[in-house]
């Protein structure tokens, strides 16, 4: 049996509709035990902050937390050595809401005032990803029958049935980060302390990805 193998490539751009933070707490402490007890305070304390906000203690969601034993270089003796300086936890964790300036000008101003500090990053997504995906490889697919017809009318010949589809089955990053701030002071000067709001005005561009898929024909 004579088969021709064809990959197609699928492209969109889809407009963002959910704004995306992501936040990182971290702190040093001597006990383990204490470390574990601090990140839960800081890790409260930040959802209490969000809660007037309009969000449920819930929508803080953990991306991953990490306990490691942390160590710094100090002499002794004219002897440089490692000692121990403590138990460092880090704390990644989003939160999710639909796209509106005004929300997001609030969320940043809290996050700035906030006692526990947290590093954070904007990022703009899509509330149904699969839908998008399911389009992405529509496309795909399109493409490698086209190219396929191309390919085989040259040659005198044609598709018959589809052998085999081959798909990475990768993540697709429906992501976008059009802004970054390294910490929360960079955001509300201090002039706007008193603020309860950030002038926030980001128009993101539509989010582009690519993917591929491989498509196997019988000709004849």
């Amino acid at each position: 049996m004579r088969t021709i193998r064809v990959t197609g490539k699928g492209q969109i751009k889809v407009k963002h509709d959910m704004t995306r933070i992501t936040l990182t707490l971290t702190g040093l402490h001597k006990e383990y035990d204490e470390t574990l007890r601090r990140s839960a305070e800081d890790t409260e304390a930040l959802r209490a902050a969000l809660v007037p906000l309009g969000f449920e203690p819930s929508d803080l969601k953990t991306l991953r937390f990490d306990v490691d034993a942390e160590y710094e270089s100090c002499r002794e003796e004219n002897e440089y050595k490692q000692r121990f300086a403590g138990y460092r936890f880090r704390h990644r964790m989003k939160v999710e809401f639909d796209s509106d300036n005004r929300r997001l000008g609030r969320v940043l101003c809290v996050l700035a005032n906030s006692p526990v500090r947290p590093e954070f990053r904007i990022s703009y997504t899509v509330r149904d990803p699969e839908s998008a995906k399911n389009t992405l490889l529509g496309k795909a697919v399109a493409d490698a029958a086209e190219k396929a017809a191309v390919l085989t009318r040259a040659a005198g010949t044609a598709c018959k049935e589809i052998q085999s589809v081959d798909y990475s089955w990768g993540e697709i990053r429906f992501e976008s980060e059009p802004v970054r701030f390294d910490a929360a002071e960079k955001v509300c000067m201090s002039d706007m302390a008193a603020a309860d709001s950030f002038d926030v005005d980001i128009e993101p561009d539509d989010i582009e990805v690519t993917d591929t898929v491989t498509v196997v024909w019988e000709i004849g």
